[in-house]
């Protein structure tokens, strides 16, 4: 079965004025074409901002209301920083048709950043696959992405999301891992990294045969792709991976 889709990542430095880095997401993602699946980086709102950790969630309600907007004609996915109970998390959220349709907490807190003295982890039993509309989607985010045991738990997804804020200096393990899941787990995967003078940058797309598509010098990596390759690479390589069902419904938080 063919079915044709335009999948963005996004790469952008992230700047203190967080005002700004919403107007610039706005900005490109309008450049994008409806139907489109696009993903931005970790935290890239506001950055991990733990000295401003309730600020930064009152400015994620106003991202999230302007990213519904956005996302009537397409589908976008970012984290941000929330207030869950007396702490916080790390939640990505996933729009499409001005709404809502996924939300998951990081699981696996980097601990060389410090996360895990500053947000509550999210439960593993959610890291599971989704639908979007008749795409049966996943997310890791980021550190997520170094324990295969979480890809396991992704298979059959058509389409992996992986939104990372990830260091300079360990970029061959992010251009490693993400292209590993991909042939692993026999799908797309979507990655969308920072591009500060810190971060790795390595944004790509990167499909079930282990191409990737990449450009560390533009803001927008675009690849339009039939997601009817994975189900062709399941038939020809059994490793025991369902073919994708299109009848299923779209999942919702």
């Amino acid at each position: 079965m063919t079915r044709t889709f335009n999948f963005y990542s996004l790469q952008l430095k992230i700047k203190a004025t967080w005002s700004e880095n919403l107007e610039k997401l706005e900005s490109l993602v309008r450049e994008c074409e409806d139907n489109s699946f696009i993903l931005a980086s970790e935290v890239f709102l506001t950055g991990f901002a733990y000295q401003r950790m309730q600020e930064a969630s009152d400015f994620g309600k106003i991202a999230t209301s302007k990213l519904q907007e956005l996302s009537v004609n397409k589908t976008i996915g970012i984290t941000m920083i929330e207030k869950e109970g007396q702490g916080y998390v790390n939640r990505f959220k996933l729009f499409s048709k001005g709404r809502i349709i996924h939300t998951q907490s990081k699981v696996k807190l980097f601990p060389l950043g410090q996360e895990h003295l500053h947000f509550k982890a999210g439960k593993i039993e959610d890291i599971k696959p989704f639908m979007v509309d008749d795409v049966k989607c996943g997310i890791l985010n980021c550190f997520e992405i170094r324990f295969p045991s979480l890809w396991e738990r992704l298979r059959g997804a058509s389409v992996i999301f992986i939104p990372v804020a990830w260091g300079k200096s360990r970029k061959v393990h992010l251009q490693t891992l993400t292209r590993a899941i991909a042939i692993a787990n026999q799908c797309f995967v979507i990655v969308s990294s920072c591009a500060g003078s810190v971060y790795a940058r390595g944004s790509c797309i990167v499909t079930p045969y282990g191409t990737v598509y990449k450009n560390d010098s533009k803001e927008i990596i675009k690849a339009e792709v039939n997601l009817g390759e994975a189900d062709k690479m399941r038939s020809h390589i059994d490793t025991g991976i369902p073919q994708s069902i299109a009848t299923e419904s779209r999942g919702r938080v």
